[in-house]
């Protein structure tokens, strides 16, 4: 692995690790956004916190790296309506302020970059040239 992707990939287990700790420091700001036709919000969002800590953990694991990154697609995949759902009735991303349409929009597009993020880990590691 190259030594950008070992790097990239460790920010990205970082980064859900701490989304998922967020889910339980900041669990208001994900009941609001959560789409009113699912049940269990509460149970919902300590649920995704919890996979979005362990995806985190396990996609830095190689033996589970595979899985885990796909696990992380799938997850996003999951949790997508909650951004629609968030764009289409303009919940703002910190609560009493005006919400910024523009940044809502844009947390769509995003969830595919994401995605392909994740998905550069599911390939087979190839073997890299000494100072790569």
């Amino acid at each position: 692995m190259t030594k950008r992707k070992q790097i990239s990939l460790w920010v990205m287990g970082i980064l859900y690790v701490v989304a998922g700790i967020m889910h339980f420091v900041n669990t208001d700001f994900y009941l609001r956004i959560m789409p009113s036709y699912l049940p269990w919000h509460r149970e919902l969002v300590y649920l995704s916190g919890i996979a979005e800590v362990l995806l985190g953990v396990l996609v830095l694991r190689p033996p589970t790296r595979t899985l885990a990154a796909w696990g992380i697609i799938a997850l996003l995949i999951a949790v997508f309506p909650a951004n629609i759902h968030m764009a289409m009735h303009r919940i703002p991303l910190q609560p009493g302020t005006v919400p910024n349409l523009l940044a809502l929009w844009l947390r769509l597009p995003l969830q595919a970059v994401l995605i392909a993020w994740a998905w550069w880990y599911t390939w087979p590691d190839v073997p890299t040239q000494p100072g790569t």
